[in-house]
């Protein structure tokens, strides 16, 4: 009996893990995306060459050539014939991912990009590469880069929109403040030592819970970022609880319900949470 029940946990742990790896590989993956400047009028193929021999699907070709991911016939194969013939000085692999970039001026890999890559541009109309002078990493979960093109050489810059950022987090902390301080007077908590305390734990627990947010969606993602919104908030909730349990009681000049500063807790961090979800909804870049 013993032995049946320890086969079936093994069983179940492994079917576990398995489905947890498998969701984890369809949640959202790394990007680099790559905005091209002053290339108006030409004709170009971009990629990126790799520190790595693979990443993901992407590999580089083997000897003969027995693992390539275009055949003669396809679309662009005499560009991908093109970048395949392409030595790089230091080593730097092509990993069979390319694309054209003459119309939209953009580049991006966003399924398991590499981490440490060159830029290389292809010219067919001249049948002339340029690659970049330096060697650039992904820095974030999606990593913005815009390249400066000259007549032999190319550089990037990080063109992550971080003034964007900085000021949704400060509209998403005041709009969330402000909702759960509207509550508040709905809940009869207007004294004006309950009404600074309230204020107090909300700035400091919206700062810390959107700060962190931020931070995990520039680093991890979106996935990580909507399983961190609702266990942060959950913690968030738990913390108010105690603290207006804790403190409102005592500072109230009228004798208030136990059960009263937990369900406010509740309630506000409830309507945050729908804000928050809402402003995902109909600003999308508010994240």
């Amino acid at each position: 009996m013993k032995k049946t029940g320890f086969l079936l946990l093994c069983v179940l742990t492994i079917a576990v893990m398995f489905s947890l790896t498998a969701h984890a590989d369809m949640g959202p993956k790394p990007s680099v995306v790559i905005d091209f400047n002053g290339l108006d009028g030409k004709t170009y193929y971009a990629t990126l060459l790799a520190s790595e021999k693979t990443t993901g699907p992407y590999t580089a070709l083997n000897a003969n050539k027995g693992n390539a991911h275009y055949v003669e016939g396809d679309e662009d194969y005499e560009i991908f014939l093109k970048f395949a013939e392409y030595h790089d000085a230091e080593g730097y692999s092509f990993l069979q991912f390319f694309k054209d970039c003459t119309k939209t001026h953009q580049f991006s890999w966003t399924y398991y990009p590499p981490q440490v890559f060159k830029i290389l541009l292809y010219f067919p109309k001249t049948d002339h590469f340029i690659v970049s002078d330096d060697r650039y990493e992904r820095y974030a979960f999606d990593s913005y880069f815009t390249v400066q093109i000259s007549d032999t050489s190319l550089s990037a810059a990080k063109s992550y929109d971080y003034t964007n950022e900085t000021l949704s987090l400060i509209v998403r902390i005041l709009l969330t403040i402000a909702v759960e301080l509207a509550i508040a007077l709905l809940f009869g908590f207007q004294e004006r030592k309950q009404f600074r305390f309230i204020i107090l734990v909300n700035v400091i627990t919206q700062i810390a819970l959107n700060l962190a947010l931020n931070i995990i969606n520039y680093c991890a993602g979106e996935l990580a970022f909507v399983v961190s919104y609702v266990l942060l908030e959950v913690g968030v909730f738990i913390a108010e609880a105690i603290l207006y349990t804790w403190y409102l009681k005592k500072r109230n000049s009228k004798e208030i319900p136990g059960w009263k500063p937990g369900v406010y807790a509740l309630v506000a961090n409830a309507a945050s949470f729908a804000l928050g979800l809402g402003l995902v909804y109909w600003i999308p870049g508010i994240f």
